[in-house]
């Protein structure tokens, strides 16, 4: 009453009018991982929030590897701190299985769910139900820079080898000041190092696990592999590569300091963008290297987004997660931030856009890369399990992890290959003891 006596009443309604704007508003929180389009993503919040006026974002945006322990304790508890996760492959079906997601079976038909790449939209899926949306996909390459491989007089292979990547790595190491021979993960992670190195062993012809779920760490070909990989990274590699995932390289080799990189495709976009890499200009790119078989040499992984069950706004964020995920959503970044950086790898009507086919000239060969790569026949000698870069059981995040922490201490120095392989054999024997696996 106070508030009526001191206000007309054209501004009282509109007083009462935001007031009840304000309670209808819902703010959702979305939990993402720092990579470049994410950034975007979270960079178009406005837009978002334009077209739904009702829902806000509050946003969460991590290093990858504390990301998924953040999620992982999270959603395992019940929390509720998130109303959106950013998953991948591996997580969508285990955690689908445990009911911890909310089922996406119901999506409205402007959404154009048959326009999601098969193999992709399959990996996010149980028993046919998806669980997650893709926001980009992807596989693995090479990139590497035009000018010092011209100035070296370096042919570069249709496919190259891991023997011959060793030989141009020792002649380009250094050719400029600040350039290492070649680039790759060392930062210990299920999703960081071991993405890398599962594809090393899998082309040396190795596999996690044989055909009754006994672990292989110490076998030939993932003894081969990984003196391999200390021995390249640690001669050719750039300072402090331990320390070094994903988004240390990139920005690495953006600034010409990488004569090579092998690492995932949707680099691809960042790179070719004279205003974000120095290299643009002598940009090249060819398939993962290989070694004694082409089998698991590339990798196949999808960032998506999720809904928990313990969300308490599960309408609102699946109106976000259907906007980040959409036709609608890849044309406003293309407009916005320009053609190279859509997220890649989800939807074939992207790859039959000439805007996008005309500014990434590496279009072709990324969605070749991902349609070609095959969780389901990854490595030389059979094995029991699917995936091409990570094992799909719950029990990979924790092996992985630390599998990866023993191979980065040989790759620092602090152990020798041969122990850091002992040790994690013995671990993930442990591991799988423990689950079953080999009762």
């Amino acid at each position: 009453m106070r508030l009526a006596r001191h206000l007309p009443v054209t501004t009282l309604a509109a007083a009462i009018a935001l007031a009840g704007h304000a309670q209808a508003q819902t703010e959702i929180t979305v939990a993402t991982v720092n990579n470049n389009d994410m950034v975007i993503m979270q960079s178009l919040t406005d837009a978002f929030e334009e077209a739904h006026p009702d829902i806000t974002l509050d946003w969460v945006v991590l290093e990858e590897n504390v990301l998924r322990q953040r999620m992982t304790t999270d959603i395992a508890t019940g929390g509720g701190q998130f109303d959106v996760m950013t998953i991948g492959a591996y997580e969508a079906p285990i955690w689908a299985e445990r009911e911890w997601l909310e089922p996406l079976d119901d999506l409205p038909d402007e959404y154009a769910v048959d326009d999601l790449l098969t193999s992709v939209r399959d990996g996010l899926s149980l028993e046919g139900t998806p669980y997650a949306l893709p926001f980009y996909a992807e596989s693995s390459m090479m990139y590497y820079r035009k000018d010092l491989f011209e100035e070296a007089g370096i042919e570069m292979s249709e496919q190259p080898t891991w023997s011959e990547v060793r030989d141009w790595a020792e002649q380009l190491h250094g050719s400029q000041e600040g350039v290492a021979g070649i680039c790759l993960r060392g930062k210990p992670g299920w999703g960081e190092n071991m993405a890398f190195v599962t594809t090393l062993v899998n082309t040396y012809g190795g596999r996690w696990f044989d055909e009754e779920w006994n672990p292989e760490l110490t076998s030939e070909p993932w003894m081969n592999a990984i003196e391999f990989y200390v021995d390249l990274l640690g001669n050719y590699g750039p300072p402090g590569a331990s320390s070094n995932g994903f988004n240390e390289n990139l920005a690495l080799f953006s600034r010409g300091n990488c004569a090579m990189w092998v690492d995932a495709t949707s680099a691809a976009g960042t790179l070719n963008d004279g205003g974000e890499s120095s290299v643009a200009d002598n940009l090249g790119f060819a398939p993962a290297p290989v070694a004694k078989t082409p089998k698991g040499s590339h990798w196949l992984w999808t960032w998506a987004l999720a809904i928990p069950a313990s969300s308490e706004h599960k309408d609102a964020a699946k109106q976000f997660i259907t906007w980040a995920t959409s036709q609608e959503y890849i044309e406003l970044v293309g407009e916005t931030h320009g053609w190279t950086n859509v997220p890649p790898g989800t939807r074939a009507s992207t790859y039959a856009n000439e805007q996008y086919t005309q500014a990434a000239p590496f279009a072709d060969f990324v969605l070749s890369a991902i349609q070609d790569a095959d969780p389901t026949d990854s490595t030389l000698e059979p094995n029991p399990y699917t995936g091409v870069q990570i094992v799909n059981i719950p029990e990979f995040q924790a092996i992985g992890t630390q599998v990866g922490q023993s191979i980065a201490a040989a790759l620092t120095g602090d152990t020798t290959v041969e122990q850091a392989l002992t040790s994690a054999q013995r671990a993930t024997e442990r591991t799988m003891q423990r689950a079953g696996y080999n009762d």
